[in-house]
């Protein structure tokens, strides 16, 4: 009887990176889904009307407030998970805006060349020559304090950092033998950026997202605080730290905001950084060096 052995090789599986892994990711998703939950269950969650006066003015940390109350006498604790609300979505979608315009001017910057990529990248350079917060306050002081026009003013102050990026990643991509084999086939220049150039750049950008969500969480909460974004009563971590700078014996009317915008900036950091490290070959191979 003849017994015939079949040798299997190993298994191949897919492992999650090293710095998807570590110990600052792993906080850093805890506390933005702990965020992102405050954001839709911001109603259910709020032990008061964070637009209700009381008689309660500056009252301390206790039982009846859990973050003590503003001189007005409104709960902290309803402000700040209302303040979430605010300034979670409205730092998404200035995120969103600014990597979707920029990215797609630095792409066609990028692979038409030329003139179009002269007047992008000077007018980028131009945007880019003056401090973020101080052009962002003059845009927005120009525009009136509104949150719409905070936005559109923080827009205007973001664009170019993803444009010079996707531009860089696209003059990279664009002499590839994939996209000059299309190019002669005769496949158009939108069609080649659409299919060829960019699944090739969107991780990278990706990542910058991430790290730029807490840079547009400090931007809207420090134009806010100067008064030029969330007009009164509205709450808003900004405005609510400048409340509290007006009363500094009551501490808690600007720290728990304060804490409130630290965590999540800290938290996009956490994990930007390791979606940076993961997207980057070089970086995933010192990586695997040092665990080894």
């Amino acid at each position: 009887m003849t017994t015939v052995s079949t040798t299997i090789g190993p298994r191949t599986r897919r492992r999650v990176p090293e710095s998807l892994r570590s110990p600052l990711t792993v906080v850093g998703v805890v506390v933005a889904a702990v965020w992102l939950l405050v954001v839709v269950l911001g109603p259910l969650l709020q032990p008061a009307d964070p637009l209700a006066q009381s008689p309660d003015r500056l009252a301390p940390v206790s039982a009846a407030h859990w973050f003590g109350t503003d001189s007005l006498g409104r709960d902290v604790l309803s402000r700040v998970i209302a303040g979430a609300r605010i300034s979670i979505p409205l730092s998404l979608l200035l995120v969103a805006l600014s990597a979707s315009v920029g990215s797609l001017l630095g792409a066609v910057a990028g692979l038409l060349g030329g003139v179009v990529d002269e007047v992008v990248m000077r007018i980028a350079d131009l945007v880019l020559a003056f401090p973020t917060i101080i052009l962002a306050m003059v845009i927005a002081a120009a525009l009136g304090p509104s949150l719409t026009n905070a936005v559109i003013a923080m827009l205007v102050v973001t664009w170019p950092q993803y444009a010079r990026v996707t531009r860089s990643l696209v003059l990279g991509a664009r002499d590839r033998e994939f996209v000059v084999a299309g190019r002669l086939l005769g496949i158009g220049w939108f069609t080649s950026l659409r299919r060829d150039v960019v699944p090739n750049v969107v991780g990278p950008v990706f990542a910058l997202t991430t790290l730029d969500f807490g840079n547009a969480v400090l931007l809207l909460s420090g134009l806010s605080f100067l008064g030029l974004g969330t007009v009164p009563p509205t709450p808003e971590w900004g405005l609510m730290v400048s409340d509290g700078v007006q009363n500094f014996t009551a501490w808690w009317v600007a720290a728990f905001p304060g804490l409130a915008i630290c965590s999540i900036v800290l938290a996009f950091n956490f994990i930007g950084d390791a979606l940076r490290d993961a997207l980057d070959p070089r970086m995933q191979k010192a990586v695997g060096s040092r665990a080894l």
